[in-house]
């Protein structure tokens, strides 16, 4: 498969894996890895499954990242359910960035997407890192999907332009 586009239906069989928040911030206070069932939740929900190449790392932290936090209830206000950031760091440094960034509960969840599992499927990487891309799925159907190509830009899947298209 090449990429996902508007009018697709959201792949079976895609698993990430993420620490459950549980309120603490501690970024050295480590969780259990739990499976999370992206095809089976997606069907259910309106989902902005956003990927960056890499936790912590500028671009993803000072302009990505940043973008979803400060617009959280634009979205939710557009019927967005849940925002998803995967990489392809395991979901211990995940969770850690999402504790880094103030996030104690699932209003973000932070995911692993482990040896790129799903990236690799649509194509959407770069060596051993996922590209810069964004996904909207609404009860198991895209309704969005777009890679960043110029480097260090969010134009495409900054929480900016997925307002624009919801």
């Amino acid at each position: 498969m090449s990429g996902l586009k508007a009018g697709d239906s959201f792949p079976d069989g895609v698993t990430f894996t993420y620490v459950k928040p549980t309120g603490d911030l501690n970024v050295t206070a480590c969780g259990i890895p739990i499976k999370y069932d992206a095809s089976k939740e997606f069907k259910d929900k309106k989902v902005v499954l956003v990927a960056v190449p890499g936790a912590f790392t500028p671009t993803c932290q000072e302009q990505h990242i940043t973008s979803y936090l400060s617009n959280l209830d634009n979205l939710k206000a557009k019927g967005v359910d849940q925002v998803i950031f995967i990489a392809s760091n395991d979901a211990w440094v995940m969770s850690a960035w999402g504790k880094a960034n103030g996030i104690n509960d699932e209003k973000i969840l932070f995911m692993s997407d482990a040896g790129l599992e799903f990236s690799k499927t649509i194509g959407w990487i770069k060596g051993d890192r996922t590209l810069r891309y964004a996904i909207v799925v609404d009860h198991g159907k895209v309704i969005y999907a777009d890679i960043d190509d110029v480097p260090k830009s969010i134009s495409k899947s900054g929480a900016e332009a997925v307002l624009a298209k919801l």
